[in-house]
């Protein structure tokens, strides 16, 4: 419902000046949005009602011409209960960086469909969504002529990071989860009565990833030590929902295989969403309220976003 009443206020504030954009709907399993450089200017998109009847936009040159060939491909993952525009100023700065970039909803598991939130079916839907996402892109998508299927990349943010590890190669400890979760209902439940996980969907074209804030709850350094896949890893040093206090993301990023770049953000788990706007944060203040008071999100977006692009562009190439 955040999120929901997140994209009736959105006002966004990218800066992006040459990022085209394709709007995806194919169904429920797979609506967003495709990012790319393009030569037009952008303009505001409208992408009609995501949620409780609500009209709202993204920022972009409606279905210009692709620019470039042989472009690497980032595909990404939302966090539980939030939508494929949550990072949208990412993806522009990916796409005016030469990338290509798709996200998609999670059926299930968005602003307005929580129909499989908490249970056990996400650990399979998630991963599974991704490489529907990734085989359309590759192969049925109009302008799949312009990527090279070689240099592949993903960005994964909460439950989104944890979807990553798993299309790594983790298999997530369930038992880990059983042993001090207590609720009633849902996932928890599931597992006290003996429910069977899903297996781990993996997908071996996934060259390298961004992770962010990762849903811990599943991940050990014993499940993480098979990620043979170079990646970005960032967390913030206060948590929030789905994260804890950030003892867990910790935790994580103490027992990551190798030596990976890994990044501390002195803010909490909400800093990594786009920047609101003031009709944002006077709606739903608790996305946009960062910790420690005074954290300038708008400032570290900046950083946060030349830094991705700076990782992939390492690992896949200049475009």
């Amino acid at each position: 419902m955040l999120w929901a009443f997140a994209v009736i206020f959105c006002c966004f504030t990218s800066t992006a000046e040459a990022a085209g954009i394709q709007l995806l709907e194919s169904g429920p399993a797979l609506s967003g949005a495709i990012w790319y450089p393009c030569a037009a200017e952008p303009a505001h998109v409208a992408l009609g009602s995501l949620a409780v009847g609500a009209d709202f936009d993204l920022k972009g040159a409606r279905d210009c011409p692709v620019t470039g060939a042989k472009l690497p491909v980032i595909i990404f993952s939302h966090g539980r209960g939030g939508w494929f525009g949550q990072h949208h100023d990412t993806a522009e700065a990916l796409a005016d960086a030469g990338f290509v970039v798709a996200a998609v909803n999670h059926p299930g598991d968005t602003a307005n469909d929580s129909s499989r939130r908490d249970t056990l079916s996400l650990w399979g839907s998630r991963p599974a969504d991704i490489v529907r996402l990734l085989d359309f892109m590759l192969k049925n998508w109009k302008d799949r002529a312009v990527i090279d299927p070689a240099q592949v990349g993903f960005f994964g943010f909460s439950s989104g990071g944890a979807t990553g590890f798993v299309l790594m190669g983790t298999k997530p400890d369930f038992a880990r989860v059983a042993s001090f979760c207590k609720e009633t209902s849902g996932a928890c439940a599931q597992l006290h009565n003996g429910e069977t996980p899903p297996e781990p969907i993996q997908d071996a074209r996934i060259r390298t990833a961004v992770i962010v804030d990762p849903a811990p709850g599943t991940l050990t350094r014993e499940n993480l030590a098979v990620v043979k896949v170079p990646f970005q890893f960032w967390r913030s040093q206060f948590g929030g929902p789905g994260v804890g206090d950030g003892s867990g993301t910790e935790r994580v990023a103490q027992g990551l295989p190798g030596k990976p770049e890994i990044h501390v953000v002195p803010a909490g788990h909400f800093a990594f969403l786009a920047p609101c706007s003031a009709e944002l944060a006077a709606a739903v203040p608790r996305i946009c309220t960062d910790t420690p008071a005074g954290f300038d999100r708008v400032g570290f977006h900046r950083e946060f976003n030349a830094a991705v692009v700076k990782y992939f562009r390492g690992q896949l190439g200049e475009h």
